[in-house]
């Protein structure tokens, strides 16, 4: 079959690799009909590459169709469409009982101290072969995939892999009092959904910052009160602004969905490039001990937020030697929620949203949708922030 495989920095290649099998009888293999391209998939080509290994493929955003099932699957058949969720949990361990199957004992990659196993998301988490090919092997699949009806177009049901539990839970974690106020940080497709879903579980502002033309726009389309970065001095700036729409006080939460990769920080920068040079038999072992993140946007949202106000992160942090204000985050009594999204925690409470009302826009989310073929482009395409690439979804 074909596969994006990643190869280096910045290099990602679509190559032919073996099919997948089944390999144990809670396995499943999907033909997949979709599969998206995440900014998480962004920090493999860029930053977390100490982590990677050359063939590995890439990908963690699929749906498709079943096509062969192990004995111990007995909800699924052949035929059936599913969306699989990016982390892979046996829906029975004490974990994922508690609603955390980001945390799931079963395939916790206990060998490197992590959580769940993901697909296509580096050895750290079990170098589970990805989602951007033809066709994926789906381990524990007797919990994992989500069945959804025939019919609608893919763009109706392929975000319940990622992008809409990821931006759930930025909202569910931020905690926004009903008719309250929350700025997102980031407008990428996580901080984008997460606007959305802010505004239909009854946020009264919602507040979105970027310094991408068309990311602004479209939040804008939607009814949310944009702030361009590149149109103020500074950070400081920007907190006061937002704090005068605020009573002075700032939001009541604040959702950071830019993580390790935001903008500023030219010294963190020059670390985590650094860190990629590095031969690779020392690259890991150093980013795992001293590896740093562009904290600019943390340090906004600290600085933003209203005191006793919450914070939520859902963009993806890589660094183990972080400073973070300690004496500021304790002085405003600020709270702090992070995480992997727990899809199959919030599937349920997301579907009724996926109707032909489209309440959430998914319909018409993407802004790009390519063959795969087409990845290398597709990845320098939304890393480079060219040609209003918001979100791009790729059709095997």
């Amino acid at each position: 079959m074909k596969a994006v495989t990643w190869q280096g920095k910045r290099d990602v290649r679509v190559e032919s690799v073996p099919d997948p099998e089944i390999q144990e009888p809670t396995d499943a293999v999907i033909r997949v009909t979709s599969t998206g391209l995440c900014g998480s998939d962004l920090h493999l080509y860029e930053v977390l590459t100490p982590f990677m290994t050359p063939g590995d493929i890439l990908g963690h955003e699929p749906m498709g169709i079943v096509e062969e099932v192990g004995a111990g699957v007995p909800d699924l058949a052949a035929g059936d469409r599913v969306v699989v969720p990016f982390q892979i949990a046996c829906g029975t361990c004490w974990m994922c009982l508690t609603g955390l199957p980001t945390q799931c004992e079963t395939t916790q990659v206990t060998s490197e101290g992590m959580g769940a196993a993901l697909f296509g998301y580096t050895r750290l988490y079990g170098a589970v072969p990805g989602a951007q090919a033809e066709y994926l092997r789906v381990p524990q699949a007797q919990y994992g995939p989500i069945k959804v009806p025939e019919g609608p177009p893919d763009d109706r049901f392929v975000y319940l892999s990622d992008v809409l539990p990821t931006a759930w839970q930025a909202v569910a974690y931020a905690d926004v009092p009903e008719g309250g106020s929350v700025a997102v940080l980031g407008l990428g497709p996580i901080g984008d959904m997460a606007c959305r879903i802010a505004q239909v579980k009854g946020a009264g502002r919602v507040f979105g910052v970027d310094l991408v033309s068309e990311r602004l726009r479209r939040a804008r389309s939607r009814g949310v009160e944009t702030y361009d970065l590149r149109g103020f001095g500074n950070e400081k700036e920007l907190v006061q602004a937002i704090r005068d729409e605020t009573d002075g006080r700032g939001p009541d939460a604040v959702i950071d969905a830019v993580g390790t990769e935001a903008h500023g920080s030219a010294a963190a920068k020059l670390a985590q490039t650094a860190s990629a040079l590095l031969p690779r038999k020392i690259s890991g072992p150093f980013a795992e001990r001293f590896s740093v993140d562009r904290l600019a946007a943390l340090y906004t949202a600290i600085d933003l937020v209203r005191r006793g106000g919450t914070i939520s992160l859902s963009g993806v942090y890589g660094g183990m030697a972080d400073p973070l204000p300690m004496l500021t985050m304790f002085d405003k009594q600020i709270q702090l929620r992070m995480g992997q999204a727990n899809v199959r925690r919030w599937s349920d409470e997301i579907i009724p949203y996926l109707t032909d009302e489209d309440p959430l826009g998914v319909d018409d989310f993407a802004t790009h949708r390519l063959p795969l073929s087409e990845a290398p482009h597709a990845y320098e395409m939304f890393q480079r922030k060219r040609e209003g690439a918001v979100k791009v979804l790729m059709t095997p």
